[in-house]
């Protein structure tokens, strides 16, 4: 090769490790060189209002850090979220808020300062405020929750009668002994050595085992809120089904003479497992239906199902998949976790008794032959699995799968009124049933 030949190779040689260390250089500062961070991004804002507690969520991209406060005089909660710059999906709060909502008068929105957007939320009462993150769970991405709980929420059992609106009379009622029955003048007539006031006192006894007290039912209509439950191919909720079922069920069991009933929801909020339970222990429930409306794996499945609790296991693999799958509600609904395992400590432990699975095995079957003369049986006796709802151990309780919203034929039978009033018309024929031959023990304290 003559040298200028070979010179001017070697330039080139020279020229492209220049070009290829130059390259690689400049690739290097641009993975060394931070880029500038991305603010999160504020996906969905909703608003859940009710009697119980207010709920807003906020669905964003990324887990949020957040840092709230309580101003007094007036009453109002600070928010303050770090990383996001306000977009109009978070105006959008504003508006969502009902002039209705129980504790929420307004909610301002606005930039507090570079990237930390504040929430200030004008509050109608004194609020006991919790504040936590959920993490992406089924359709959801993260979510940060506000849970707005009264500082003092009212008593249970006089919120059940005042909404049932029952007069005083009907509280407690005497049974007058029956016209045509001849009095027992043998056990009437005193002994020839008894006391008189002894005597006196043993009809006024007779009259008082005569008493008889309100029964009083807990409806559960599932999911609710942040969890729609199962959802049909035409897009109806299960949440809003066996609500209107519910409302149905409850006007039928008003109109008793000595029953009265108490929603865990009656609105389109959610409640956790937990407090549910919680709920009809504390109006002394003397029975617990959790009505449902859920879906399968096939859309072939179909027919109502009566379910209680049990100890040892599920009855059928179906059972077991379908008690995992509504124990899993809390996850999709949002519990605070803090909160949550005081909950299982006080109630969802373990505790039911044979005497409460076999009491709601009896309501079970009374429903169940009910149920079974308007819809098709999914299964001819009642099913058992360890549901978490049901696991009140004072109270016999069963969970009624309505139909499979899943199925299209059922489907458009959940959303006729005609469909869901005999649904609740079979369900009040059975809980009546039930109790005429298993009437409810006295209570301590007549309510």
């Amino acid at each position: 090769m003559p040298r200028s030949t070979e010179i001017r190779t070697k330039s080139l040689k020279s020229k492209t490790r220049r070009t290829i260390l130059k390259a690689g250089g400049t690739l290097l500062v641009s993975v060394l060189t931070p880029m500038p961070a991305l603010a999160s991004q504020i996906l969905a804002v909703r608003v859940w209002p009710s009697d119980d507690y207010t709920r807003v969520t906020l669905e964003n991209d990324s887990n949020l850090k957040v840092t709230h406060f309580i101003v007094k005089n007036p009453e109002r909660l600070v928010v303050d979220i770090e990383g996001i710059d306000l977009n109009s999906t978070l105006k959008d709060l504003v508006a969502k808020i009902q002039p209705n909502d129980p504790y929420i008068k307004q909610v301002r929105v606005g930039q507090n300062r570079p990237s930390v957007v504040r929430l200030v939320f004008d509050l109608k009462d004194e609020i006991k405020p919790q504040v936590f993150t959920l993490e992406p769970v089924g359709e959801y991405k993260y979510r940060f929750v506000i849970d707005l709980y009264p500082a003092n929420p009212p008593d249970p059992i006089a919120a059940l009668i005042q909404k049932g609106n029952w007069p005083k009379d009907q509280q407690t009622e005497i049974k007058p002994p029956l016209a045509d029955a001849k009095p027992d003048t043998k056990s009437a007539a005193p002994a020839q050595d008894d006391d008189p006031q002894v005597a006196k006192a043993r009809p006024q006894d007779d009259t008082k085992l005569q008493l008889t007290r309100m029964i009083t039912i807990a409806l559960d209509p599932g999911h609710g809120g942040e969890d729609p439950g199962a959802i049909g191919s035409r897009g109806n909720r299960e949440k809003d089904v066996v609500l209107s079922i519910a409302k149905r069920l409850k006007k039928k069991i008003e109109e008793q003479p000595n029953m009265r009933v108490m929603l865990t929801r009656d609105a389109d909020f959610f409640v956790p497992l937990g407090m549910r339970v919680q709920k009809a222990r504390k109006v002394q429930a003397d029975l617990f239906i959790s009505i449902h409306a859920d879906a399968f794996v096939q859309p072939t499945a179909r027919g109502s199902s009566v379910f209680a609790l049990s100890e040892k296991g599920a009855s059928s693999t179906a059972a077991r998949w379908l008690a995992n799958k509504e124990n899993a509600a809390d996850m999709i609904g949002g519990v605070n976790i803090k909160t949550h395992d005081k909950q299982l400590a006080s109630v969802l432990l373990d505790l039911s008794t044979t005497a409460q699975i076999n009491d709601s095995l009896r309501i079970g079957n009374a429903v169940l032959r009910e149920i079974g003369g308007i819809n098709k049986l999914h299964k001819g006796a009642v099913e058992q699995a360890g549901f978490a709802v049901l696991k009140a151990p004072d109270i016999p309780s069963i969970l009624i799968e309505t139909a499979f919203i899943s199925n299209p034929e059922e489907e458009a039978k959940l959303t006729d009124n005609s469909y869901q009033d005999d649904m609740a018309d079979a369900i009040m024929t059975g809980i009546k049933k039930y109790f005429s031959k298993n009437p409810p023990l006295a209570k301590n304290k007549l309510t």
